[in-house]
Formats: C-alpha cells, structure tokens, sequence
C-alpha cells in the first residue's frame, strides 16, 4: 500500500506495520563493494544531502503495539547521520576478509534496530576482499519500501563514472512493434483471452496449494525468521546472456532455470537420492514450491527521485509488491537446458496472468476486513509452505559512483523471510551477482550450493553453444 510522503505526521500503510510485527521483522541488506578504500567523511556528507531528505528516512516509526499501543504513524525527526555510520575497527591482516563479511553481514541481518532512531544505517568496512578493496553494508528496515524502491532511491545517490554529472542508465524494457489495424486487434483479443484464462488457471491452483497443500518435505522447509548466513558470488552477464539468446527467454528465465538446477542436484547430493534409480526418482515426486515477487509499480525514473532527494518534493511511496506460488522443476534432467525452459514455461503462465496483482489485493482485503493478526496469519500459512523465494533486481548497465567511490559491484538480500533459502539476484554493469541466504539447519553449505549453480550456468552456456553451432551448420 503506497501512501503520499509529506513532511507531517502520516500514517502507516498495513503492510509496513505488518513488516515490523514480531516474527515478520524483515531486513534489506544491500552490500557496495568498492574499488578503494571508503572515505567515511564523504559518505556521511553525501548521505546528508540526499538519503535524508527522503521523509521516510527522517521518520521515526511508531508501531502502535507493544509499549506504543495506539494508531501506527511515522514522525519526523531531526536527523544526526553520524548516528547511522558505523565504522567497526577491523584488523588489516584478518586471515579470511570474505568470511569476515559473511559473518558480519549475516550478524546485521539478525541483530534488531533501534526503533527509536529513522530504521536505517551504513557500515563503512575498511576490509579488502576478492572483490572489492573496501565494503560499506547498508541495513534499511522493510518498512521504509520494498527491495526495488530502496535500490532505485540508492541509485538515485549515485553517478555515472564516465559521467560524474549524470545519472545511472537503467535497463528498459523492449517495445512490440507496431502491428496494422487487423492484425492488432486480433492479438489483443487474443491476448485478453490467455490472460484471463491464465489468471484463472494459476489463482486457482495457488489457492488450492495454499489451503490444501501440504509440506511435501518438511525437512527442507526453514523456519520463521532463522534465514541465519548470507553469502554472494559474482558471474559474468554476458554467460546468461548467451543462454538466453539461444533460447529466445528472459535473463530472469535463465538465472531461475539455473537456481532450480543447481537446486535439483545440491538435493540430490544432500540426502543421497543419487545412488539408486529408485532412490533418484524419489526427488521427482517431492512437490517443492518457491515465491516469486514481482514489482507492482510502474518504472520511476531514476531522474525523478534525484529530483526528490534535492528538493524534497513529494512522491509515493511504500511497498508496493505482489508475488506468485511457483513449482520448483527438482527432477534429475539429462539435458540441463531443460530447467531453463521448464523456468520459461512456468513465469510465462505467470506473467500473463493477474496472479501477482490478485494476492497483492487479497492482502489488502484481509487487512481491511479482519485486521493485523489475519494478514499475519495469511503470509506465514503461505510463505511456511515454499522454500525458496526468489526476485531479481535490475542494476544500472554501467559501471557508476557513490560519493565519489568507484563502486566495484552491488549485491543485496532480504532477511526475516520464513523460507529456508532465499535467493536475489542483483545485475551491476556486465555482472551478475547471485545472493543466497540460508537457514544453516536446512542447508549447512551454502557456498557448495551457490558452486551447483554457477556450474550449471556453465554447462547451460555450454550446451547453448553446441545449439547454436549445430543451427548454424544445418
């Protein structure tokens, strides 16, 4: 629910209160990794002249239950930014840097927030990784906005490196050719159709999972709030792009093609479902199911929100975001192409229906008819029956800047979520940067996990090559 920002008291939308009840306390964690060392005066300044005239980000935000029972309202503030930078004191010749950021990232996605300070903060960690010659983690509270609104706001922040005056580029998205008269009316009639009976079919099947299905395998399923370690591994895009391009899909179509792959086969490998063809069959029959978010709101112009954050001016905001119930294609396949047209197949039926709007709106009702405790019992009975949720965020196509700090890549995650894995994948300029958060009783190695994916992304590249060669010669 979206909500007019205005430098008063206002309201908190039900999704944001519902966001900050305990046990759905969730967490963005965005990490920067940048090519230098960090200037922590620069960041502090840089945050004072922009971040903070966001009047979310000035806010304080009062629940209204616990010890402040009443109506749930933000409240303006007066900002120190100096309380929201942290600089830890690090120990230069630390043995392992990016197990250190692991552990400190995963430590900062569990620890609580001061609620009375705006729910946010930077930590400036002057620590060169694989990656990286300095990290600063950013930690937004879900409240403030979903994971797209919070990424565009931070880019809003950031400049072009080869054009420090400009912004970043984002991605846009392709427009059908323009079709005669005839022939258009006839594709829209058609898509009307398939997109009413595609919303019908998928509503359907997801309610009937949602309140008949039952945990196919409990002992993959996480619990409430324990996503406990998080790890990133950076690829090259133009690997996925090659993929995609041989099999005329979606770059989102491929990374949930190789999630679902290098899935399949961590499984099979964690309980041993491989060593007889009995066994291996068993996996096939295991009905996993996943969430997938989409974002709701029309794309903002990155110029629009600089806007803001330099003069103040009003906008909406909140959290804004449906999702979908999507099977998880876990069966043992010869042809690793296949998860990916299987991930084709499925987001096809999903895109080209209302699903993602249909829950987005059955939130609504429920809040408005039954109250809190009813939106909160609905999201937990939904979300404690997948395991996986995935989304993919769309970074800027060039390389860009922050308060001067060449920034080297951009990863981010969610934390709070029921599920046992949780998986966003971020793009920065030619990269593609896969986070993977875990319930550590459920997968104990998520490093050998995000290593199946990156070799199926791999073996899919290679296969898509070996397509593409044998079209050529035929």
């Amino acid at each position: 629910m979206e909500k007019k920002v205005t430098a008063e008291e206002v309201p908190v939308s039900p999704f944001s209160r519902m966001l900050s009840l305990p046990g759905l306390d969730c967490f963005n964690i965005i990490t920067l990794g940048l090519k230098n060392e960090a200037n922590t005066s620069s960041f502090i300044e840089g945050l004072k002249n922009t971040l903070i005239n966001h009047p979310r980000f000035s806010s304080i935000l009062v629940t209204g239950h616990g010890e402040h029972k009443g109506k749930a309202k933000w409240i303006p503030t007066k900002v120190k930014v100096e309380e929201h930078v942290f600089v830890p004191d690090i120990d230069p010749d630390i043995e392992d840097p990016d197990e250190f950021l692991e552990h400190y990232t995963s430590s900062m996605a569990l620890s609580p927030m001061d609620m009375s300070k705006p729910l946010w903060e930077f930590h400036i960690l002057k620590l060169k990784t694989s990656h990286a010659g300095s990290v600063v983690v950013a930690r937004f509270h879900h409240s403030l906005g979903d994971g797209m609104s919070l990424m565009s706001l931070l880019l809003a922040c950031t400049q072009k490196l080869c054009d420090p005056d400009a912004l970043p580029t984002s991605v846009a998205p392709k427009k059908s050719k323009a079709k005669n008269g005839c022939l258009s009316f006839l594709s829209w009639l058609w898509f009307i159709v398939r997109f009413m009976f595609h919303t019908f079919i998928e509503v359907i099947k997801s309610l009937i999972f949602v309140c008949c299905g039952r945990n196919a395998a409990t002992r993959l399923m996480g619990k409430p709030g324990v996503t406990n370690k998080f790890i990133h591994q950076i690829i090259s895009l133009n690997d996925v792009k090659i993929v995609k391009n041989a099999m005329n899909m979606t770059i989102n179509d491929v990374l949930l093609g190789m999630v679902q792959a290098g899935l399949s086969r961590y499984l099979h490998q964690r309980y041993d479902l491989e060593t007889t063809s009995k066994s291996r069959k068993s996996l096939d029959k295991i009905c996993l199911h996943g969430v997938v978010f989409f974002n709701l709101r029309p794309n903002r112009n990155i110029e629009d929100l600089a806007n803001m954050l330099a003069k103040g001016s009003k906008c909406r905001w909140g959290n804004s975001i449906g999702y979908v119930l999507i099977p998880l294609w876990m069966k043992a396949e010869d042809n690793i192409l296949e998860y990916a047209r299987q991930a084709k197949t499925t987001m096809d039926r999903k895109k080209h229906s209302l699903e993602p709007l249909f829950f987005y709106g059955l939130l609504k009702l429920t809040v408005k008819a039954f109250g809190l405790p009813a939106l909160k019992a609905l999201v937990q009975r939904t979300f404690s029956k997948t395991m996986m949720v995935f989304s993919n965020v769309v970074g800027p196509a060039e390389e860009i800047s922050i308060f001067g700090h060449h920034i080297s890549y951009i990863a981010a995650n969610v934390s709070g979520a029921p599920q046992s894995l949780n998986l966003s994948i971020q793009s920065y300029a030619d990269k593609v940067i896969i986070n993977v958060g875990v319930d550590l009783d459920v997968i104990p190695d998520p490093h050998h996990l995000c290593l199946l994916m990156i070799e199926a992304l791999h073996a899919m590249k290679s296969a898509a090559l070996e397509r593409s060669s044998g079209d050529l010669e035929v």
